[in-house]
C-alpha cells in the first residue's frame, strides 16, 4: 500500500468523523462556522462540515444547584454563617443567551447572592434571622431573576439552607434557652405546690367542718338526753333542781369511771363530798345568771349608746 493511499484513507476518516457528533439528552450544542455561530442543536446525532463548523460548547438543560456560603453580620452584632442554594436552569430558548452573554454564570449569581445576603442580614436581629429564613431567601429569588434573565437564567427556586452563628453564640443561646426551660418548669411546680396547698386547706376545712358538726349534733343530742331524764325523774316526783343535781353527780362519776378504764390516763382527783353535785350545779346556775346579767347589762349600756347617737344627729340636721 503506497503513503499516498495511506494519507488519503487517513483524511477520509477524519474527515468521516468530524462530520459527525452527538448531543445528550436535556443538552444543547452551540455550532460556530469559522468562528461565528451557526445553530443551536438538541440532542442526538448531527452532521457538520469538516475544517469549517465546529462545536463550540455544549449547555446543559438541567436543573442546577449552586450552593454559597455567606459570612455576614445581623442587626444586634452576631456574625453568622449562612448556605444559599440556588436551583437554575437555561431553557431552550435562551441557550444563545446562557452560552455567549456570560463567561462564568456561577460567579455572576455567587456575587448576586453575596450582595443580596449583606443587605438583607444587618437589617435583622439573630431571632429574626431564623424566623424569616424565607424572606431571605424570596429577596434573593427575586434579585437574582431580574438580573439573570436577561443572560437566559431561570432561578427556579433560593433556599436558605442552613443558619450557622458563632460557637460562643450558640452556647449563650442554649443557656437562655435552658434558663427559660428551668423559669417554666419551676412556674409549673409552683403552681402545682400551690394547687396542693389549696387542696389540703379545702380538706382540712371540710375536715374541721364535718368535725364540727359531728360535735354539734352530738351535743345535741345529749341534750336532747338530758331533757328526756329530766322529764323522766319529773314524772316520779323529782323536781327540775334534784333531776338536775343527780344528772351532774351521775355524769360526774361516769367520767372518774371512764377515766379508770384507760391504764395510761392522768387523774387529778378533785375534793369529792356528797354535796359536790349540788355545789356544782349552783356554781354552774350562779355563773349562768351572771353571764345573763351581764348581757343584760351590755345590751342595755348599747341600746344608751345608739339613743344618744341618734340624739345628736338629730340635732346637728337641724
Amino acid at each position: 500500500m503506497s503513503i499516498a493511499l495511506i494519507v488519503i484513507l487517513v483524511l477520509a476518516l477524519l474527515i468521516i468523523t468530524g462530520s459527525f457528533f452527538t448531543v445528550r439528552q436535556q443538552s444543547a450544542a452551540i455550532l460556530e462556522r469559522l468562528g461565528r455561530f451557526q445553530s443551536i442543536r438538541g440532542s442526538g446525532l448531527h452532521f457538520k462540515l469538516p475544517f469549517v463548523d465546529r462545536v463550540a460548547g455544549k449547555v446543559s438543560l438541567k436543573v442546577q444547584q449552586l450552593d454559597v456560603n455567606v459570612e455576614t453580620k445581623t442587626k444586634d452584632n452576631v456574625f453568622v454563617k449562612l448556605k444559599v442554594g440556588v436551583q437554575f436552569a437555561v431553557g431552550p430558548e435562551s441557550v444563545y443567551d446562557a452560552f455567549y452573554k456570560l463567561d462564568n454564570p456561577y460567579e455572576q449569581i455567587n456575587s448576586y447572592i453575596f450582595d443580596v445576603v449583606r443587605a438583607e442580614v444587618p437589617k435583622m436581629k439573630l431571632d429574626d434571622v431564623f424566623e424569616r429564613k424565607d424572606d431571605i431567601a424570596n429577596a434573593i429569588k427575586l434579585e437574582l431573576q431580574d438580573a439573570m434573565n436577561s443572560y437566559g437564567y431561570n432561578i427556579v427556586r433560593a433556599l436558605v439552607t442552613d443558619i450557622d452563628p458563632d460557637a460562643t453564640v450558640k452556647v449563650a443561646m442554649n443557656r437562655i434557652n435552658a434558663a427559660e426551660r428551668e423559669k417554666l418548669a419551676a412556674e409549673y411546680e409552683g403552681e402545682a405546690d400551690r394547687i396542693r396547698i389549696v387542696a389540703k386547706a379545702r380538706a382540712e376545712a371540710e375536715s374541721k367542718r364535718l368535725q364540727g358538726q359531728g360535735i354539734a349534733d352530738q351535743r345535741r343530742e345529749i341534750a336532747k338526753g338530758l331533757e328526756e331524764s329530766v322529764d323522766i325523774l319529773n314524772s316520779v316526783g323529782i323536781n327540775s333542781q334534784e333531776a338536775s343535781a343527780l344528772i351532774v353527780v351521775t355524769q360526774h362519776y361516769d367520767t372518774l369511771q371512764s377515766m379508770g378504764e384507760n391504764v395510761n390516763s392522768n387523774l387529778i382527783m378533785l375534793p369529792n363530798a356528797p354535796t359536790a353535785g349540788s355545789d356544782m350545779l349552783a356554781n354552774m346556775t350562779a355563773s349562768f345568771m351572771a353571764s345573763q346579767k351581764m348581757g343584760e347589762d351590755m345590751k342595755e349600756q348599747s341600746d344608751k349608746l345608739k339613743a344618744e347617737k341618734k340624739r345628736k344627729k338629730i340635732e346637728l340636721e337641724r
